[in-house]
């Protein structure tokens, strides 16, 4: 099932990006600090109101305490910003100054019932300033009423509000302009990246930015840009070494094709030839059918190959290492009589495709009878994990540093080019399969010191 689209990324500015937020951050602290100022502003000025009514209640009761007459009670409690007024007991109101009606002083609280002892509020009536409100009874039986105006703290406190708004639209409009002359030298690094991938995509390959830190945000970025760099030039390297070798194992197979074809294109014209003797004309019978032969199988062997590199499909099944052996050493022994094959070991069973592991250990046997000649091959099988498939002889071995290309396709040692020499596909072909089985293939040290070993691991269930 196919996905939908990859989402793309959005390209949004990383400095406008940074600097918007950051100013969204700072205008929320401005704020919070304002209204924390203000709270706790508000909250001071009620403490120092609330003290100066108190201050106030208690110099009424001295003066009650004293004898002084209500009115004159009210007069002398009176102070700037705080308004004093005494109920009596037979129910008349002395003001400390009766003239004075200035709105902060009208109702309501001249309305409100007489209370049966102390209590506060605050009085928040009035648009224009809070006030706090202080009744009292006295000794005499009277009703002591204050009143404490915060007009004049209110006023300072609506400029405090106003000094703090401008304040802090001023230091959003600076912080806007330092951030964004700021962001253009934090975000240099990611200039240096852009000039970078510029001038790679030009053809400039090699260069690294190599950061000083890893464990930074940027520093994480340019190590896995870097990476990246690596991992790309690897694989365009890899994929130049494969092209070369594409072309080299194209040109080389049909340099192995044309030997073949050219042989049989020769025997089939000369054996059309007038007057020809019947034992010559089935002697070049049988060089056409060996040279179709040699050709067929090249051809196998390429198509083999082709099928590796797709992802050959195996048809796995349990596979008896040890009987495999011996069906292949017995078809090595019709090939070649001269030629012993011995097997041994044990019973090891691994999940596999059959016909291909029998290729696998063919392949080897083949290989075997060409570089060793007449002698005698050991087919070694082992238990364990992995399970192992040794095949020994006694010939002249592989020098040490050709052990690993003798893997290589169409690559043939010089004691093995010949006639029968074969095209130089079968061990690359027996890795090939190998893996393919999830194991491998290699050339090991013969346990004798002498000859040839190779040896074929494979996983157990």
């Amino acid at each position: 099932m196919t996905g939908g689209p990859a989402p793309r990324l959005r390209t949004v500015s990383l400095r406008r990006r940074v600097t918007v937020l950051s100013l969204t951050v700072l205008a929320a602290v401005l704020l919070v600090v304002g209204v924390l100022t203000d709270f706790f502003f508000s909250n001071q000025i009620r403490s120092e109101l609330r003290q100066q009514l108190d201050v106030r209640a208690t110099l009424a009761g001295q003066l009650v305490a004293q004898g002084v007459a209500a009115d004159e009670v009210a007069r002398r409690v009176e102070a700037p910003g705080i308004r004093a007024e005494v109920r009596a007991p037979d129910g008349r109101v002395y003001a400390g100054d009766p003239d004075d009606d200035h709105p902060m002083w009208g109702p309501p609280w001249r309305d409100r019932p007489p209370g049966a002892g102390e209590r506060w509020w605050d009085d928040e009536e009035d648009d224009r300033a809070a006030r706090q409100v202080l009744e009292r009874p006295l000794a005499d039986g009277s009703q002591l009423t204050l009143v404490a105006s915060g007009g004049p703290v209110s006023g300072a406190q609506q400029a405090l509000r106003r000094i703090l708004t401008v304040l802090g639209l001023a230091a959003l409009a600076v912080a806007g302009i330092v951030m964004l002359l700021t962001t253009r030298v934090a975000l240099a690094p990611l200039d240096a990246m852009t000039a970078l991938a510029r001038s790679i995509t030009s053809g400039n390959r090699g260069r690294r930015l190599a950061p000083t830190r890893t464990d930074t945000e940027l520093g994480r970025t340019a190590a896995a840009f870097d990476a990246m760099l690596d991992e790309l030039e690897g694989a365009e390297a890899a994929a130049r070494a494969s092209e070369a070798r594409t072309r080299q194992f194209v040109a080389d197979a049909a340099h192995e094709l044309r030997t073949p074809i050219a042989g049989v294109q020769a025997v089939a014209e000369a054996a059309i030839a007038p007057g020809m003797a019947p034992e010559e004309r089935e002697r070049l019978h049988l060089l056409l059918l060996r040279e179709s032969r040699r050709a067929g199988r090249l051809v196998d062997d390429l198509l083999v190959l082709a099928r590796l590199d797709a992802g050959l499909e195996l048809r796995r099944e349990p596979v008896d290492l040890l009987e495999l052996a011996r069906a292949e050493a017995e078809r090595a022994q019709l090939v070649a009589p001269d030629q012993q094959v011995e097997v041994r070991g044990e019973h090891v069973t691994v999940p596999g495709d059959a016909s291909r592991l029998a290729q696998v250990l063919g392949n080897l046997l083949d290989n075997a009878r060409r570089h060793a000649g007449p002698g005698t091959v050991v087919v070694t099988v082992s238990g364990g994990d992995p399970a192992t498939v040794l095949v020994t002889d006694d010939g002249p071995g592989v020098p040490p540093a050709d052990r690993e290309r003798i893997f290589d396709r169409l690559v043939r040692l010089d004691e093995a080019r010949g006639e029968d020499g074969g095209a130089g596909l079968g061990l690359a072909i027996a890795r090939g399969i190998a893996r393919a089985h999830g194991g491998d293939l290699r050339y090991v040290d013969p346990p004798s010191g002498r000859g040839a070993a190779f040896e074929l691991a494979l996983r157990a269930p």
